[in-house]
């Protein structure tokens, strides 16, 4: 007997809709999995048939043959295991399929058949709905983030037994959309800055104009203060900016499950020993990096001069075109990257040129070499808007 179950999956911050097909048919026992699936989704199997022994079902003791599709879509993650254990209890008649027609369901599975939330939920039930989904069965963790998807009905849902006895005809409440994230705290106010008056006007043109911005000064003259106070003269995000920026840090697992739309512009600032991986996005499945987690706020680089000049030349495209994109022998993959970039640097290496009360001890050469490396790259990067 055959089932269909709607589904979606993630590769690199792209979700897009997958078809669980779940044949069970004679032959000798065993469990079949195509579809370009990644290592974790391919152990489906161990996690399914326990789930469904220790929810109190019979697992099938014939062949089952699970077809991911479209198969040419590399999956990854476990958002498919819901799905699949829905269309093995659907083949072999344990629940009825008549509400599988336009239901997805997305989650993992635990061993006693309890489902956990995955990461980006609201990629995941946007594709599931885009596909015509009308209904969504996922984790209670991550329902909240589902239901601002609109016009898809959303229902929480805590083991298996509870999406079984759904498909049975019972009720279940559907999930309310979440409300946006906590009204922004009193974060770091530019209001409370006494003199520092060029920085100011300068960090006020910025995010007025979208314009990139170095800030240079001895140890303690207030880079990074100034820097953390420039989020919040930004304009507020629009509402499909925070869609965005919210779907982009749930796909990355940067989110604790069951918030809101993000009402605060992200403010990022990796350490100077970050990887190109974790700056500029990589790895395998690809991961964003800072510079996309940024994406509609601020990226922030302290001690400039500390960075390698190859990790700064490679930000000079992404700024221009404000996407990342990757190419990997496993796939391709692009990022969203529009940015304002924030710099801070001291003057020289020893930090105190130009100090009304301390002399500077660097060469002429240390300067010049410390000016050339470290802006080179970032001087010759365009506006983002």
């Amino acid at each position: 007997m055959l089932a269909q179950v709607r589904s979606a999956a993630l590769w690199g911050l792209e979700a897009f809709p997958v078809e669980c097909e779940v044949d069970v048919g004679p032959g000798l026992p065993g469990f079949v999995l195509v579809g370009f699936a990644d290592p974790a989704a391919r152990e489906v199997r161990e996690r399914v048939w326990p789930a469904l022994r220790n929810a109190g079902f019979l697992p099938p003791d014939r062949k089952v043959t699970v077809n991911l599709a479209p198969a040419e879509r590399r999956k990854e993650g476990a958002s498919c295991d819901l799905a699949v254990a829905l269309g093995v209890l659907a083949a072999t008649a344990q629940v009825p399929p008549e509400r599988l027609a336009r239901t997805a369901a997305i989650g993992e599975l635990a061993l006693d058949g309890r489902l956990r939330g995955v990461r980006g939920t609201l990629g995941l039930a946007e594709a599931a709905w885009r596909a015509g989904a009308m209904t969504l069965l996922c984790a209670a963790e991550g329902a909240p983030e589902a239901a601002l998807v609109g016009g898809l009905t959303v229902h929480p849902i805590a083991n298996l037994g509870e999406a079984a006895a759904w498909l049975r005809g019972e009720p279940l409440a559907a999930q309310a959309p979440a409300p946006s994230d906590e009204e922004p705290a009193p974060a770091d106010d530019l209001a409370e800055v006494r003199g520092q008056v060029v920085a100011r006007r300068a960090l006020e043109i910025a995010a007025a104009g979208g314009h990139h911005l170095l800030l240079v000064g001895p140890p303690g003259a207030g880079k990074s203060m100034l820097a953390r106070r420039l989020p919040g003269i930004l304009p507020a995000l629009t509402a499909e900016e925070a869609l965005t920026v919210t779907r982009l840090h749930s796909a990355a697992g940067t989110r604790a499950p069951g918030r809101g739309l993000m009402v605060r512009r992200p403010f990022r600032a990796p350490h100077h020993s970050v990887t190109p991986a974790g700056l500029i996005g990589g790895s395998s499945p690809p991961r964003p990096g800072e510079l996309s987690l940024a994406h509609h706020g601020v990226l922030f680089l302290d001690e400039l001069s500390e960075y390698r000049h190859g990790l700064l030349d490679s930000l000079r495209e992404p700024l221009e075109s404000g996407a990342v994109h990757l190419a990997r022998a496993s796939g391709r993959a692009s990022f969203p990257a529009r940015t304002l970039l924030v710099t801070a640097m001291n003057p020289c290496p020893c930090g105190w040129l130009g100090h009304p009360r301390r002399g500077c001890h660097c060469t002429p050469t240390q300067r010049a070499s410390q000016g050339r490396s470290s802006t080179a790259s970032i001087s010759r990067s365009k506006c983002p808007h």
